[in-house]
């Protein structure tokens, strides 16, 4: 008699796990500004480790509306699918034990990857780094702080401009150890009013990659009426907050290159890090 047929196991994909599993919370990391817990979660035999941002968490914000900070964390992440960059890990809006919040997956960072950022000695910086500005360092002195020239990077300052992140500081940007960059904290973005504060200010003025400008005209069509990202969005940000983001999206490919900062809000967070 042949042997019966062996089924594999069904697949679950990081965005089911975190939807669907059992979230269990291990801890609170600290030195977050709102609720920021650290977590497992289990599906059909699949487990992972991830974060878990709830909404009864979040501090109130003057310029932005209350309790929308975990819905925002999700759009990024569906605008960075669908612009194929995989910048944001897997991140879902579900119901936890604090209540509705942001899950998200949790990214180990490499620290044999982790000079993206530095202060330097100089006006000019080195081959392979881009300038973003002087920082004041103490006693009087100042640095040049800069970014690598990295592709990475130049993909995630394009990412940036899209989402208008009000709040890009090194801390945020994880290397991985399979060579991936992923950027996490984007609770301040998609604000309608132009909130662009960013470390990656090194490629401003410059044109756009070919890459950048056909990912900029798929993002554009999924963002037309009807589409499927516009109807998930819709169920996330606001309809001026849409609206806002669909000209960001059009003037990024009118003009063709990377934004300047616009003089009408601090350029650069504070702190950087």
């Amino acid at each position: 008699m042949p042997a019966p047929e062996r089924i594999p196991p069904r697949r679950v994909s990081p965005q089911e796990l975190l939807a669907k599993g059992e979230l269990t919370v291990r801890g609170r990391i600290s030195g977050a500004s709102n609720a920021v817990l650290y977590c497992t979660v289990e599906y059909e035999g699949v487990s992972a480790a991830c974060v878990y941002k709830p909404v009864a968490g979040e501090r109130p914000l003057w310029d932005f509306p209350d309790g929308t900070l975990a819905q925002r964390e999700v759009a990024a992440y569906e605008l960075s699918e669908a612009m194929g960059w995989g910048l944001v890990p897997p991140t879902v809006l579900r119901d936890g034990p604090y209540g509705e919040g942001m899950c998200q997956m949790w990214i180990e960072a490499s620290a044999k990857d982790a000079a993206l950022l530095a202060l330097v000695e100089g006006e000019e910086p080195e081959p392979g780094w881009k300038a973003v500005g002087l920082a004041d360092v103490g006693e009087e002195r100042t640095a040049l702080l800069v970014h690598a020239d990295d592709e990475r990077l130049r993909r995630l300052a394009v990412l940036d401009a899209v989402i208008n992140n009000g709040d890009r500081k090194g801390g945020h940007l994880l290397p991985a150890a399979d060579g991936r960059l992923y950027a996490i904290d984007h609770g301040v973005t998609f604000n309608a009013d132009d909130k662009l504060r960013t470390l990656l200010w090194g490629w401003a003025g410059e044109p756009l990659t070919e890459e950048a400008v056909e990912a900029l005209r798929r993002l554009s069509a999924n963002l037309a009426d009807g589409g499927p990202l516009a109807g998930r969005l819709a169920e996330l940000l606001t309809v001026e907050e849409i609206d806002a983001l669909r000209r960001r999206v059009a003037d990024l490919l009118r003009t063709g290159r990377h934004r300047e900062p616009s003089g009408q809000w601090p350029a650069i967070p504070w702190p950087p890090v």
